[in-house]
């Protein structure tokens, strides 16, 4: 893919994550990248997403977060999506967001449990939630660290992040991934749409209880894997 196509392909994900409303004026960013030419691109850091153009995506080395294209700087959050692309190896795209119901959740300091069939056609169990930032991480090296605690959080629970695409992270937001940055930016409507069912549920039902394993595979795996039948081929 070339750096245009590429570029091309974020632009309208940064664009999409403000016409879902997930975000206001230039909160949240998408990135997308070609591993076979070792590229990132992502969004610049503070330019509004209605003046948001192709040409000011940035583009940097995958390998080295070099800059390569890009009359700005890119978001702050770029060592984060870095850290994700170099850990989990079939990541596409990552999208982050200040959605107002998972971000909520995040602050609350809460997971998200898969209370229902809709949770499960997307993610196969809880939507997690890190731990919180010792000060060391704070103030060392702080979009890197987000990225190593959100790593953390998958390895030690041995969560497979394909099946769980995205992640809160405590006291901040969401991110979500897919294996292209369109399916990341689905993701993170799914996941905040999800959130706010869940905030919902309990207030119908302040005890109500995770769906039970039976359905959650049903319903994944109806959608997801060599068993998938739903939808067309």
């Amino acid at each position: 893919m070339a750096f245009e196509q590429l570029k091309e392909r974020v632009w309208r994900a940064n664009v999409g994550i403000i016409e879902a409303g997930l975000v206001i004026l230039s909160w949240g960013n998408a990135s997308g990248v070609d591993r076979k030419a070792g590229i990132m691109a992502i969004k610049p850091s503070g330019v509004a997403y209605n003046k948001l153009k192709p040409e000011d995506i940035v583009v940097l080395s995958l390998s080295t977060g070099e800059v390569l294209e890009g009359k700005y700087r890119p978001s702050s959050d770029t060592p984060t999506h870095l850290h994700l692309y170099r850990t989990f190896k079939s990541l596409g795209g990552v999208v982050h967001a200040h959605s107002v119901n998972a971000t909520a959740i995040a602050q609350a300091g809460r997971e998200i449990p898969c209370l229902g069939t809709t949770h499960a056609d997307t993610f196969y169990g809880s939507v997690p939630l890190t731990r919180q930032m010792t000060q060391e991480e704070i103030d060392g090296d702080y979009e890197l660290n987000t990225g190593k605690v959100i790593e953390e959080t998958f390895r030690s629970r041995k969560l497979n992040p394909d099946q769980i695409p995205g992640v809160l992270v405590a006291s901040h937001g969401p991110f979500t991934w897919g294996f292209t940055t369109e399916k990341a930016l689905e993701n993170a409507m799914i996941l905040e749409k999800v959130a706010e069912i869940a905030l919902a549920t309990y207030r119908v039902n302040a005890q109500a209880q995770p769906i039970s394993q039976v359905l959650l595979d049903k319903h994944f795996l109806r959608k997801h894997g060599p068993t998938a039948y739903y939808g067309q081929k």
